[in-house]
């Protein structure tokens, strides 16, 4: 697939064929990130790379408890459903967790660097790297003709979820990533759409 035709198809998938990926290709897409730029130059990266329902189960009961948790301190059930982000609430958070469990596969990216305070940009440069590494890990799952979904751990969740794997101390995960064959019956959700020219500004704002 050419790299403007991946960039245009690529969307979040939350709903999955009952069909699995091969190993090979889950691990060219790791490949494919493995390619990111890295501040360090020193590709401090490592994927914990989950397939079994019990794998699953074990990394994935804190986003569970933290969805139900949600939806009931929220009130969930009773929120409106006009807008662009309200319909896509609406659809995207009952599926946090069955978005991932359902997945044939799930990849955690992680990187080296426990502290995320800073107070400039460049104190951060281990994280911005790391989301380099997962936007070509959705490009490579485009062009491979599959599907992927992400889930960015919330408060204290990360930090939990790498302790129940073994991961070292000294590294973070940055999101779970789900990768499956999209439902053929998945709805388009709309978007909000802008041109370059809607959002350039030449010489100062």
């Amino acid at each position: 697939m050419e790299l403007y035709e991946a960039i245009k198809k690529r969307k979040t998938i939350r709903d999955w064929q009952n069909k699995d990926v091969d190993i090979s290709i889950i691990k060219r897409i790791i490949e494919a990130g493995l390619k990111a730029p890295s501040h360090n130059h020193m590709r401090e990266w490592e994927f914990i790379v989950l397939h079994s329902p019990e794998e699953k189960t074990k990394a994935l009961k804190f986003i569970k408890e933290g969805v139900e948790l949600f939806k009931k301190e929220n009130n969930f059930n009773s929120w409106p459903d006009k807008t662009i982000e309200q319909k896509m609430y609406k659809y995207a958070v009952p599926r946090q967790y069955d978005m991932l469990f359902k997945a044939p596969y799930i990849i955690i990216p992680l990187f080296k660097g426990k502290n995320l305070q800073a107070e400039s940009v460049d104190q951060l440069n281990s994280f911005a790297s790391i989301w380099c590494v997962i936007e070509n890990i959705f490009l490579a799952t485009t062009a491979e003709g599959v599907g992927c979904c992400l889930s960015v751990p919330i408060g204290k969740e990360g930090i939990k979820v790498c302790k129940e794997l073994g991961v070292p101390e000294d590294y973070r995960m940055a999101v779970y990533i789900g990768i499956g064959y999209p439902d053929k019956s998945v709805p388009d959700m709309q978007q909000y759409e802008y041109s370059a020219d809607q959002k350039i500004h030449f010489g100062k704002w």
